[in-house]
């Protein structure tokens, strides 16, 4: 079933591609000197729950280099369920130990329910599309356990695009 897109999302979507246009400069330019510091998260592997304002899920992070990483997030929302895959780059940030930033993308599937009263239909959607994040993420060095916020804007191929936020918790070992 074809789920046409709210009245305003091409007006929204316009403005964000204004938005990033404007902004290209500058996020590259943060992006190459996140880059070139180089410094080691102090885990491999960490297992855990995230939550935004809509969803919550769970979360597993795997470093396979020093600075480069993948996370898998198991999302359930509010009448959905979502699949993410990320790669991530992290490194130092304010040169405070144990203190990281992070970004990186990804794709996603998933199935947005009918428990969403602006849908059309009531089976719900399929839903496929990329993710970007960009996040702090802070390593508690006397407990085996990370705290990181994150800010996670999806693109959707067949959906309106969402801007989420998130906090994660993470076991480490």
């Amino acid at each position: 079933m074809l789920i046409l897109p709210q009245k305003g999302y091409y007006e929204c979507k316009t403005n964000v591609k204004k938005i990033i246009k404007m902004k290209r400069p500058g996020i590259l330019l943060l992006f190459i000197i996140i880059s070139l510091s180089g410094q080691a998260q102090k885990y491999e592997t960490g297992i855990g729950v995230r939550g935004s304002r809509y969803d919550f899920g769970i979360t597993g992070k795997h470093f396979f280099k020093e600075s480069t990483a993948i996370e898998g997030i198991l999302d359930f929302g509010y009448g959905s369920f979502i699949i993410t895959g990320l790669y991530e780059i992290h490194a130092p940030a304010f040169d405070v130990d144990r203190l990281y930033w992070y970004y990186g993308g990804g794709a996603h599937i998933g199935q947005v329910g009918d428990a969403h009263h602006y849908l059309d239909s009531d089976k719900g959607v399929l839903l496929l599309g990329i993710d970007g994040i960009i996040g702090l993420e802070y390593d508690i060095e006397e407990i085996p356990i990370t705290i990181s916020a994150d800010w996670k804007p999806t693109i959707n191929f067949n959906y309106r695009p969402a801007l989420w936020g998130g906090l994660s918790f993470r076991y480490t070992f």
